[in-house]
C-alpha cells in the first residue's frame, strides 16, 4: 500500500449533489464520504447511476448544468473546494486535480493536433513558450508509452486508435503536474489487452510520480489487481470503504456482496485476490 487515509490528499464528508429538474429536485449523491491519500490508488466502484461520476465532478467543480453541491464538504490538499470561487477552481484543476473522462477520443478536440492540445495545457498552466510546449508534448507522449511520439504529436484524434487517444488524454492530464488523477472508466471501449496496458501505465505513473489515482469503474477484477483501497457506491451513497483485501474477504454490505458474487467466477478476480493477500502478508 502506498497511500494513507490518515493524512488524506482528498477528503469528502457528507457530500450531497442535487439537480433541479422540471419534476423537482433530484439527489444524485447522498451523504457520501471517503478519502484518497497521496500516492494511493483508490477504486470507486458501483453500477451505472450509483453516483460515482457525479462525485468526481463535484471534486473538480464541474457538475453538469442544473447540478450543485447542496450539503457536505470537499477538501483537497487543505483547500475547501465547495467554497472556492471560479478562479480558485480553475487554478486547482490541472495543477491540483486532473480528470481523464470516459471515451477519451470524444473528449479531445477533433480539430487540433494531439501535440498542440497537450502543448496548450503546458502553456496555460506552466508558462511554457511555444517551442518548450511542443517539446514537452512529445516528452509526455513518450511518458505514456506512445510509439513514435514525434509523429503522433502531429496527428489528429481521428487518426489514432482508442487506446492511443486514451494515452494522449492521460498525457494531457499529466501536463500540469497534478497531485490527483481521476480516471473515469479508463478501460471502457478498449479490448482486454489494451485495457490492461492502460491500467499498467496508470500504476507505473502512480509509482514514479507519487501520484494519487482515483479510478471510477465497475470492474472489480481490475480494482483487485491495481487498487490499494476501494469505495463502493450504491444509489448515491457510499455503502462500504476499506482495503481491497478487507472488502473482498469480509464485505459488510449486501450490495458489495452482490457485486462480488457476480465477479467471483472470474479467474482474474482470484489471481488478483491472491496478489492482495500476498502483499498484505509481506
Amino acid at each position: 500500500m502506498t497511500g494513507t487515509a490518515a493524512t488524506p490528499l482528498l477528503r469528502i464528508d457528507g457530500l450531497e449533489v442535487t439537480f433541479q429538474t422540471y419534476r423537482g429536485p433530484v439527489t444524485a449523491v447522498r451523504s457520501a464520504g471517503f478519502s484518497v491519500g497521496a500516492g494511493e490508488m483508490v477504486g470507486l466502484v458501483g453500477e451505472s447511476g450509483s453516483g460515482k461520476t457525479m462525485t468526481a465532478r463535484a471534486v473538480l467543480g464541474l457538475l453538469p448544468p442544473g447540478g450543485r453541491v447542496t450539503a457536505g464538504a470537499i477538501t483537497f490538499d487543505g483547500r475547501d473546494v465547495v467554497a472556492a470561487d471560479a478562479a480558485a477552481l480553475a487554478s486547482m484543476r490541472g495543477a491540483g486535480v486532473a480528470m481523464v473522462f470516459q471515451n477519451a477520443k470524444a473528449s479531445l478536440n477533433p480539430s487540433m493536433r494531439i501535440g498542440d492540445q497537450i502543448g496548450a495545457a503546458l502553456r496555460a498552466h506552466r508558462g511554457a513558450d511555444r517551442g518548450a510546449a511542443a517539446a514537452g508534448a512529445v516528452d509526455l507522449l513518450r511518458k505514456v508509452q506512445i510509439q513514435r511520439p514525434e509523429e503522433r504529436a502531429r496527428a489528429y484524434p481521428h487518426e489514432l486508435s482508442g487506446g492511443m487517444c486514451q494515452r494522449a488524454a492521460v498525457a494531457m492530464a499529466l501536463a500540469c503536474g497534478p497531485k490527483l488523477l481521476i480516471a473515469d472508466e479508463p478501460t471502457t471501449g478498449l479490448d482486454v489487452t489494451t485495457g490492461t496496458e492502460m491500467m499498467n501505465l496508470l500504476a507505473e505513473i502512480r509509482d514514479s510520480d507519487h501520484l494519487a489515482v482515483m479510478t471510477i469503474t465497475h470492474d472489480l477484477g481490475m480494482v483487485a489487481r491495481y487498487c490499494d483501497r476501494m469505495v463502493v457506491m450504491s444509489d448515491g451513497r457510499v455503502v462500504e470503504e476499506g482495503t481491497v483485501l478487507q472488502v473482498f474477504e469480509e464485505p459488510r454490505h449486501e450490495y458489495t456482496a452482490m457485486l462480488l458474487e457476480q465477479t467471483i467466477g472470474s479467474a482474474r478476480f482470484h489471481a488478483a485476490r491472491e496478489r492482495a493477500a500476498a502483499e498484505a502478508r509481506s
